[in-house]
This record gives structure tokens, sequence and C-alpha cells, in this order.
């Protein structure tokens, strides 16, 4: 840019939503997905302590009637939520508040992609912490072939648009 050039780069830094930017009924499809290797199952089963066999004994897992080892539903789960994070809740969720009606309808297995979103079923300002508002969100997630394979309903507490 020269000295006589007055064109000013405008940044963008990435953020989640505001409580404000919630549109109850919108869904947001959380691009990319996240393909899930057999590392990403071992470490996780491991570093959480569950030791179910499901999850870490091939020859068991064969047995079963999934005839593999299963992914660890908690990694699904965590996963489904965070890949939510850099377009919902990145810098703007002052907490988690809780879960409710989570399901594993089907399996994950190593090598699966797991694609997720989330659609806005609440949002109320909240009573006792002025600034900030609570929000419902229901977290979706399929496989590649775009069978069901988790739905989590989670309720956040976000902050309001800060006013300068």
């Amino acid at each position: 840019m020269s000295e006589t050039d007055t064109t000013v780069e405008k940044r963008i830094v990435q953020r989640g939503l505001w409580f404000e930017e919630f549109e109850l009924g919108a869904i947001y499809e959380h691009r990319p997905g996240r393909t899930i290797t057999e590392a990403d199952n071992t470490l996780f089963t491991t570093q959480t302590m569950n030791t179910q066999a499901l999850h870490l004994d091939a020859a068991y897992a064969a047995e079963t009637s999934f005839g593999e080892r299963l992914v660890n539903s908690m990694f699904t789960l965590s996963t489904l939520v965070g890949l939510s994070v850099a377009q919902l809740t990145q810098g703007t969720i002052v907490a988690n508040l809780g879960f409710s009606e989570i399901s594993f309808p089907k399996p994950l297995f190593h090598g699966d992609t797991l694609y997720a979103e989330t659609k806005i079923v609440d949002k109320r300002e909240s009573k006792s912490r002025p600034g900030e508002g609570i929000v419902t969100l229901e977290h979706t997630g399929r496989n590649q072939h775009g069978d069901l394979v988790a739905v989590a309903v989670r309720k956040t507490l976000v902050q309001k648009r800060p006013t300068t």
C-alpha cells in the first residue's frame, strides 16, 4: 500500500454467534466432517479409562453382532459438539448448562466420517445474568452414508452482543 492509498484492510476474526444472532429453527451445517481413526478411538478410550472391550479388543469385538470395534460413544458426542464450535460458540459461549436426550441410534466405526448439524430449538434471555442468554441446541450427527449416529440436546449460556 502506498502513502497515498486510502484503502483500509478489513479484518474479520472468526467467532461464534452472539445471543441475538441465533435464529429459532435455523439449522447450521458444520463442515468439514471428521473422519474417525483407530488412533482417535484408542487414545480417547484409554485416556478416559473406558476399558470396554468393544472399543479396544478387536478379537472380542469380532465375535459380537457388530463384527468389529465401535467408536467410543463419548468420543462421538465430544466430536459432534466440537464440530459446531467454530461456527456457533467460539468466544461467545459462557458455559455449557447441560445435555439431554442423548442417543446413538447407530454406531460409528474406524474410518467413518462424522458430519454434524445443529438446529436452534429454543432461546431466552437469562433472568439472573444480564448480558447473557440461554440457547438450546439440537446437535445431529450422521456418517458418510447419511445414517443417523448421534443426537444430543444441549443448553448453553451465551453472551449478548457487547454494547460499545
